[in-house]
């Protein structure tokens, strides 16, 4: 008894190739923005456990939040917060509702809704800071 053969119809490259789709992308990034979320997370319990060591460690942990590379990161976990949510309520939607036949233009929908949420906080998150900037 022969081992089945397979007949190569495209070349080795050409036949590993992933094609990135909707779904699949969507899927990465929602596990990536839980771990980013999750370490989010231990990151704040552990600021707010300086509590305990006294008003001057608890401070000078604060100062180091309100540098400008903090700032960037407030943003990006505003971003990472919003994309998560959206896509955690597509995948409810998808699973629950029957909403595989359009889960691509549900994504996209969602994702259009994400923009308008993330430019709506950060006017409402910065505009504060440059009226009192033009004082």
């Amino acid at each position: 008894m022969e081992g089945i053969k397979y007949k190569w119809t495209a070349s080795f490259s050409e036949h590993f190739r992933y094609k990135f789709h909707t779904g699949m992308v969507a899927w990465a990034i929602h596990r990536i923005t839980g771990i980013g979320l999750t370490i989010f997370i231990a990151i704040h319990i552990w600021s707010i456990s300086h509590l305990g060591s006294g008003p001057e460690s608890f401070n000078a942990t604060m100062a180091l939040y309100s540098t400008p590379l903090f700032k960037i990161g407030e943003v990006m976990l505003f971003a990472v917060i919003i994309f998560h949510a959206m896509n955690g309520l597509r995948i409810i939607w998808v699973d629950f509702f029957g909403g595989a036949k359009y889960h691509k233009k549900l994504f996209w929908a969602l994702m259009v809704a994400a923009m308008v949420l993330f430019i709506m906080g950060i006017v409402a998150t910065f505009l504060p800071m440059i009226n009192l900037i033009n004082l």
